[in-house]
């Protein structure tokens, strides 16, 4: 297992809310390519939690298929379109929908920022492996956030990276990295309007006015921490 960090300045640059999922695609991206874990380019993709488009936008290359799924249909409104390309409003635990995609052609499965959210990460892992498929997935952990939880006294909302290690090795034969990304900014104030837009804490409100101005006055440091787990398929000779 390899573990990295990367450190990123956002104060200049705050209108990008999605900065961090940007980078997590990016990287997933680099694994579909002959000089990642594929011998060459997959043709029909299948992307769970597909959102507006993070993953597909950044593929350069001809695509045969590619199937998105994704839990909010406004996601999927913003998705691109083409002929070539399906948007399914469906949820991770959904057993009728892994069943529908099984039936389906694929050559590679792809996640960027999206399996975090599943109420059951082990059936999903379990419905992954059934593909007998190539993958590349990323999974934000509870190492997200990490010293705003433990200032508020607030359990995470997302599972721990032991937990997702210990589920990958279980059912996923695959290379796992652990990312530690760093986001800084030039306020508090930028920081926590950082997280309502983001969409990475998942729309969580768990404190009042007067809680979020305490945490806001005692939070220690001036950037946040985001946790990401990849996990990807054995490299292809």
């Amino acid at each position: 297992m390899k573990v990295s960090q990367e450190f990123s300045k956002y104060a200049r640059e705050y209108p990008k809310f999605n900065q961090i999922q940007e980078e997590v695609a990016k990287k997933l991206i680099t694994s579909l390519t002959p000089t990642g874990h594929f011998a060459c380019k997959p043709k029909k993709i299948l992307d769970l939690g597909c959102g507006s488009g993070a993953v597909y936008n950044l593929i350069d290359w001809e695509l045969e298929k590619f199937i998105g799924v994704d839990f909010s249909h406004k996601m999927l409104e913003l998705h691109p379109k083409a002929a070539n390309v399906s948007c399914i409003l469906g949820d991770f635990n959904d057993t009728a929908l892994f069943e529908s995609l099984l039936k389906e052609d694929f050559d590679y499965i792809v996640s960027a920022s999206a399996l975090q959210w599943a109420e059951d990460l082990e059936e999903v892992f379990k419905n992954i492996a059934r593909f007998d498929l190539p993958f590349s997935l990323a999974i934000f952990t509870s190492g997200t956030f990490a010293a705003i939880n433990k200032t508020a006294k607030i359990d995470p909302i997302t599972p721990s990276k032991e937990k997702v290690i210990e589920l990958a090795k279980q059912y996923l034969p695959a290379d796992i990295e652990v990312v530690n990304y760093s986001l800084e900014f030039e306020s508090v104030r930028d920081m926590f309007r950082y997280i309502k837009k983001s969409g990475v804490s998942a729309g969580r409100n768990v404190l009042d006015y007067k809680q979020t101005k305490k945490l806001m006055d005692e939070y220690p440091l001036n950037y946040l921490e985001f946790e990401v787990v990849y996990i990807n398929s054995f490299s292809k000779a």
